[in-house]
């Protein structure tokens, strides 16, 4: 199959890479990471060219590379979801698992379906700066019609490997293809996009003086930090807006009752007016590289 032959290309591209070891990391991981992309690609090609040669020869219109996307028959992506439409968040040790479920139709019937994340400026050897490929040699398809499958492909998210450097969080880019009964090839190097962000944590939550009087001033600290990538660690987020919240005794549902900003190492201080017992936390909303995160909460009793 097509994903056997292109994941053998991987391995040898992934081999070569990794005998540049006189090369700084950051480079010999960038070349690697685009020679896996092109190697997948060229997998996926090696069938899609010689589908294109046969369906040429008995007159079928066909096409190979325009633009973004290749078409070879009248085989269609429908739908491509990645981790539930949900970003991807990674700290520095526990690998992630992620599911990509590709819908595709064709007259035909669906064999197969591939894809991969890549990350970079251009879908080429030398711009592409991060690739996670499926390391399974075939996709899970559930062929719920006679002409249309949604097959699932599995990904493992590896913040020691495939996320070598924090300057990869952000947008990353799906690459998705599928392959017909009848040899027809449809891909798209971005069918659409997907977030994977460093992940963030709040900690050393207190809220004090335990117990207050009613009236009196609450401080609450804390810190916020998030995963390195360079250097699989959490460090301080500093200059960072935070929120602090409160939820009433008996209650579940917090309201902010200020926002504040981290310290340059990440530390949280705030104040607020004791008015009635209760849990005290801080959250931190996510951004464009970053995860969201909340710290655990501090019960005060008010007297």
């Amino acid at each position: 199959m097509r994903i056997r032959t292109s994941l053998a290309i991987a391995t040898a591209a992934g081999a070569v890479a990794l005998g540049a070891l006189a090369a700084p990391a950051a480079q010999a991981d960038e070349a690697s990471a685009g020679s896996k992309a092109m190697a997948y690609v060229n997998g996926v090609h090696a069938d899609a060219k010689a589908a294109a040669e046969g369906q040429a020869k008995s007159g079928v219109k066909s096409g190979v590379r325009s633009g973004v996307t290749t078409v070879v028959g009248d085989v269609t992506i429908d739908k491509v979801t990645v981790n539930g439409n949900q970003d991807i968040v990674a700290g520095t040790s526990a690998k992630k698992t992620v599911n990509v479920y590709v819908t595709a139709t064709d007259p035909e019937g669906i064999s197969d379906a591939y894809a991969m994340l890549w990350h970079g400026t251009s879908f080429d050897e030398e711009h592409v700066d991060g690739v996670i490929i499926p390391e399974q040699q075939e996709a899970d398809c559930d062929n719920w019609s006679a002409t249309s499958a949604t097959c699932k492909i599995t990904l493992t998210v590896d913040p020691s490997w495939d996320l070598y450097d924090s300057s990869l969080a952000g947008k990353w880019n799906v690459y998705a293809g599928a392959l017909a009964n009848d040899g027809d090839v449809m891909d798209n190097d971005t069918y659409k996009n997907v977030w994977i962000k460093r992940a963030a944590q709040i900690t050393s939550m207190n809220a004090a003086p335990e117990p207050v009087k009613k009236g009196k001033t609450i401080t609450a600290t804390a810190n916020l930090s998030r995963a390195s990538w360079s250097y699989l660690k959490y460090y301080g987020y500093g200059s960072q807006s935070a929120q602090l919240q409160f939820a009433k005794a008996g209650s579940s549902t917090y309201t902010t009752v200020k926002t504040v900003k981290t310290s340059s190492t990440g530390a949280l201080k705030a104040t607020a007016t004791a008015s009635t017992s209760g849990t005290w936390r801080f959250y931190f909303p996510k951004n464009s590289t970053t995860s969201a995160a909340t710290s655990a909460g501090d019960y005060v009793a008010v007297n």
